[in-house]
């Protein structure tokens, strides 16, 4: 674990994710308006480390993972569902908010090397399954997506994650087999 960085937004995600995680090296964003010092520091993190994308499931976590992939495109991402990190009076969202098994179950498969397979999926694939270019494509991709606990993304960022995580077409067939059921 030592050699990899998880990139939260803010301390109260490094605390949480401290309490599942203790060795685990974390890095803060402080908020979507990421300092040119933090860029600074990720580049020179990025060199000898893995780094680990691990933001809020909302439009400023979303924001925030873009800039950093700008800044590192080979980082990896780790998801949370919103649904699994709403505070307590139900007004916001994050990481914070998760429980340490949702944390667990978000990080443990990047920080022990579980999702390093190559996927061979294309984006012609990605069509013939039915998930872009189709009617439902979005509804059947976001159902998939909450499954996977990737985010909502668009079928090329969608793509993107599945083969990071290693998803065979096999398994993306039988996914979809069971949304279209």
């Amino acid at each position: 674990m030592s050699n990899k960085i998880v990139v939260v937004e803010g301390a109260h995600d490094v605390q949480t994710v401290k309490r599942v995680f203790k060795n685990v090296n974390c890095l803060i964003t402080n908020g979507s308006e990421i300092l040119d010092e933090t860029k600074s520091m990720l580049k020179k993190l990025a060199a000898d480390n893995e780094i680990i994308i691990f933001t809020d499931p909302d439009y400023p976590g979303e924001r925030i993972r873009a800039k950093i992939h700008e800044i590192v495109p080979n980082a990896k991402d780790a998801f949370i569902k919103k649904d699994l990190c709403i505070s307590k009076n139900k007004r916001k969202v994050g990481v914070e908010h998760a429980t340490d098994e949702e944390i667990y179950n978000s990080l443990y498969p990047l920080l022990n090397d579980l999702s390093n397979e190559e996927s061979n999926i294309t984006m012609k694939d990605i069509f013939e399954l039915g998930l872009n270019g189709k009617p439902g494509s979005k509804q059947k991709r976001d159902i998939i997506s909450s499954k996977l606990n990737i985010g909502a993304p668009n079928a090329k960022t969608f793509l993107a994650r599945i083969k990071m995580l290693g998803i065979s077409l096999h398994d993306l067939n039988e996914m979809v087999g069971e949304v279209s059921e």
